[in-house]
């Protein structure tokens, strides 16, 4: 089944992690403060059917088919990894932290 996208509406949000509130552009779902996740989509990005809801620590940073960056996440609470696509508002500081980790749980 090929994967698709549903683009929802902006959505304000509270990190669960540093507490910064931020909008998500209807596809992002992760704090462009700290990069941190919460585990919302299930099948496909932006289906939010995910009972878990637990917290995706930010562990590898990929880059994908014509150059498109990529932030893997790692569920605390069930251990799904997903990918999530960067934003122009991310804070390149921490991606450029995270590009350097080497285990597949973010540690150098």
């Amino acid at each position: 089944m090929p994967k698709h996208f549903i683009k929802l509406k902006s959505e304000k949000t509270i990190c669960g992690n540093c507490k910064e509130e931020f909008t998500g552009g209807g596809y992002v779902n992760h704090c462009p403060h700290c990069l941190w996740s919460k585990h919302v989509d299930e099948d496909i990005p932006g289906d939010r059917k995910s009972t878990c809801l637990g917290l995706m620590k930010p562990i590898k940073v990929i880059t994908g088919k014509r150059e498109k960056i990529s932030i893997k996440h790692y569920c605390q609470k069930c251990g799904k990894e997903m990918l999530n696509k960067i934003s122009p508002n991310d804070n390149m500081e921490e991606i450029i932290k995270l590009s350097t980790k080497h285990d597949k749980h973010g540690n150098i």
